[in-house]
């Protein structure tokens, strides 16, 4: 097929806070020596921020260093942390407050902000365009150009191509964005870093990438529940009644509105067990529910996030490119915070990808990226809570948490150890004769709802005439043998109700609502039978999230 094409000094896939961090950088590097260096940036939601979903009490460590004079630039970081609260809840109705004194220091919010994610990064994507980076929203890149074992840019999707792969009157072939370096920069199980990952044995010599799901709704609340700047973290119950680990949330941000959500380990091991549904009995404890009584649900979202920490990044150099931020894993899982991590990952790259500029691109092979990231705050960060997620999943909430508050706040991470992670999530399911069956109650439509009117308020919308993004490499094995040993858990893992299975008569039916996606990747992850796979849909579809 004949493509057009455009050439770049830098592209960089994905306007989350890393892309956009990595091409500030690099345009600040160039204005300083008054150097020229084209960037482009690819955005697959519909604008910047639109597929940007975070709790988010944000770090601005990364940020300070980006723009030192951010707030008179009207950066959106307009709360401020004002007070924690940290529970264990024992059951439905009761929990016990952590005395600060004894919780892991990384959950300490003192200097941090209670932001909107997707505002930083519009507001980011402004300072970016300001400097000339080209930025490209509603265009999804879906494969990179790979050419003499190095990445030389990548194709984006095609445009107008039927559920048939038949050519539309609006057909738009994809474009060819050739580059000398490529960062990609797509977030948590990013499927062209997935690709590359595999294509260049990135991760040969680290552990499994773990991942969490978490899902979030955005409330308007009465003025008299209001308390701006608080932060709320919850562990125990409803997840450790049913043998997972994770953890909630409730934020308090300003106009009267507060955000909850939960962070579902995605290494649990009950096929019956939805974190969906989780999430839905969690909010009628007292201790949410007291918050969201006479409130109304404005918006609903939902994104795994990638929690391995040090021991699961891959190599994140490969000949052409890098991989940056989520789509390597940089989150820090000890303090539930990526965005800080990211930014820095992302201007660390600039940084490696400039002097290489000034070579004129000799270099052919891959960038050392990796001594800077070590010599980084960003590695000596992880590296310091190596340990935090593996004790979780080791000794449960509790006793995880206790272990860490003596690594963290006894030894500041210093212990000469580092436990591994050794099983992939995928890898985790038992036998569904073997586990609980789990009744969820119905939704009361005040504090708890249902996927459909969920997804709803997500604005997620899709070209239903399209080829379907979610791909089956083997289409019996929902209805063979994952219902036979799992009865199907995509049914019930997914928090956008894409997976049916649909009884006719004796036959049964698998069945893909892809227009409900909201792009979480969740799918991808936790399938047991690693027979499900994501891919971009046409740019411009999934979630349009306001204010997440």
């Amino acid at each position: 097929m004949e493509r057009d094409s455009m050439t770049f000094d830098v592209v960089i896939v994905g306007a989350g806070p890393s892309g956009l961090s990595a091409a500030i950088k690099l345009k600040q590097l160039a204005q300083q020596e008054d150097r020229e260096i084209s960037v482009c940036v690819l955005e697959k939601g519909s604008e910047v921020g639109a597929h940007i979903l975070s709790g988010a009490v944000f770090e601005p460590r990364a940020l300070n260093e980006l723009f030192p004079d951010w707030a008179n630039m009207g950066a959106p970081l307009d709360t401020p942390v004002k007070g924690d609260d940290i529970l264990y809840m024992t059951s439905a109705t009761s929990a016990i407050k952590v005395p600060n004194l004894f919780a892991p220091k990384t959950m300490h919010n003192d200097g941090n902000y209670i932001i909107s994610l997707g505002n930083l990064c519009r507001w980011l994507a402004e300072q970016a365009e300001s400097l000339g980076v080209e930025i490209f929203p509603g265009f999804a890149a879906q494969q990179p150009i790979i050419e003499e074992g190095r990445v030389a840019g990548v194709i984006t999707g095609d445009m107008g191509v039927s559920r048939d792969n038949e050519q539309k009157d609006s057909f738009m072939p994809g474009m060819e964005l050739r580059a000398n370096v490529t960062l990609f920069a797509e977030g948590a199980r990013g499927h062209l870093g997935k690709q590359l990952i595999r294509e260049f044995e990135l991760d040969k010599d680290s552990d499994p990438q773990h991942y969490g799901i978490g899902i979030k709704e955005l409330w308007d609340i009465p003025a008299e529940q209001q308390e701006p700047g608080k932060v709320v973290h919850a562990t125990g119950w409803p997840l450790a009644e049913n043998g997972a680990t994770g953890g909630a949330f409730l934020y308090h941000l300003q106009n009267g509105q507060v955000v909850v959500g939960l962070i579902t380990d995605l290494n649990y091991e009950n096929p019956f067990l939805s974190p969906f549904e989780e999430f839905q009995r969690m909010k009628h404890h007292p201790a949410f529910a007291k918050v969201l009584n006479g409130g109304k649900r404005v918006s609903y979202g939902a994104r795994a996030i990638a929690k391995g920490g040090i021991q699961s990044l891959p190599k994140m150099a490969f000949p052409g490119g890098l991989l940056i931020g989520c789509d390597a894993g940089t989150l820090n899982f000890a303090k539930i915070k990526g965005s800080h991590t990211a930014m820095k990952s992302g201007m660390i790259a600039a940084e490696v990808v400039y002097a290489e500029a000034k070579k004129d691109w000799s270099t052919k092979s891959e960038l050392p990226y990796a001594s800077a990231f070590t010599d980084s705050w960003v590695w000596t960060e992880l590296h310091q809570q190596r340990n935090f997620g593996p004790a979780i999943h080791k000794f449960g909430n509790l006793l995880g948490g206790a272990y860490a508050f003596i690594d963290l706040n006894i030894f500041n991470g210093k212990l000469p150890w580092t436990w591994r992670n050794t099983h992939a999530d995928h890898d985790s399911l038992k036998p569904a004769r073997t586990q609980k069956k789990i009744d969820y109650a119905k939704p009361d439509n005040k504090l708890s709802f249902d996927r459909l009117s969920s997804v709803f308020i997500s604005n997620t919308n899709h070209e239903e005439d399209q080829p379907v993004h979610l791909k089956l490499a083997d289409v019996t094995i929902p209805t063979g043998k994952n219902w036979e040993e799992y009865m199907e858990p995509a049914q019930r893992y997914c928090p956008a109700g894409v997976y049916e299975i649909i009884e006719e008569g004796d036959e049964r039916r698998f069945q893909i609502n892809a227009q409900n996606c909201v792009h979480c990747k969740t799918c991808d992850i936790k399938d047991p039978a690693q027979n499900i796979t994501w891919v971009a849909p046409e740019g411009g579809g999934g979630p349009n999230y306001p204010n997440m």
